[in-house]
């Protein structure tokens, strides 16, 4: 009796083996749980530079935007509103920024960037890129020339990419909007694109931001 067992398990067990190997040279797919083959591994979400980044390592960081008018520099403010700072910073290492325009102006108060439609590298990632939303981090920064600024609806935390540099006063902004920056070199560059032809808030001849780029402050 139980040689006669042990002869039933073994033909089961070469049976399996024949049907396993059957299918696999018929091209037929394999039933995992027979041919014990390992899960499909989950790939992670590719990481950005400064995702994870601490407020000081933020706080060391400077952008520049290299316009079609000239220079822009800015320094960031990572302490009052971090999000901000780092979602900023991440469109500009990631180059999100290059070649889009200013496509708002309003006289003597704000020039506005960050849309990412106008740029050359549009297309689905740069989609998704808009649909993202930040938190808003209204800080005690007062909202004043020089000072850069995310864009949003009325909305709460509907941020996405679009910011402003002011240009004039805007103290109806404060408390509202999230400042994260300020411009240590340009501003008159910013005023000239201010002041350039447009019709109502859009510029006649949008300004290009040919190149963004973040580097350690000089100090």
């Amino acid at each position: 009796m139980k040689y006669n067992f042990l002869m039933f398990v073994l033909m089961v067990t070469v049976s399996l083996a024949v049907a396993v190997s059957a299918n696999a040279q018929s091209g037929q797919p394999v039933d995992s749980r027979k041919a014990n083959s390992r899960p499909a591994e989950v790939v992670a979400a590719a990481r950005e530079p400064f995702d994870g980044a601490t407020v000081q390592k933020m706080a060391e960081q400077c952008v520049t935007l290299e316009t079609e008018a000239g220079e822009i520099a800015m320094e960031m403010m990572p302490d009052i509103a971090p999000e901000n700072v780092r979602a900023f910073l991440n469109l500009v290492a990631t180059g999100a920024l290059d070649t889009t325009t200013f496509s708002r102006t309003v006289k003597d108060f704000v020039i506005q960037g960050g849309n990412l439609s106008t740029g050359e590298k549009w297309g689905v990632e740069l989609s998704k890129r808009m649909a993202r939303r930040l938190p808003d981090e209204p800080g005690l920064v007062k909202h004043e020339r020089g000072i850069v600024s995310m864009a949003r609806t009325e909305e709460p935390n509907s941020a996405t990419t679009h910011f402003f540099i002011l240009v004039g006063p805007g103290q109806h902004l404060d408390g509202k909007f999230s400042a994260f920056g300020r411009v240590t070199r340009g501003i008159e560059v910013a005023d000239a694109i201010n002041k350039a032809p447009a019709e109502g808030e859009k510029p006649e001849k949008p300004v290009k931001i040919m190149r963004a780029t973040v580097a350690p402050c000089k100090k």
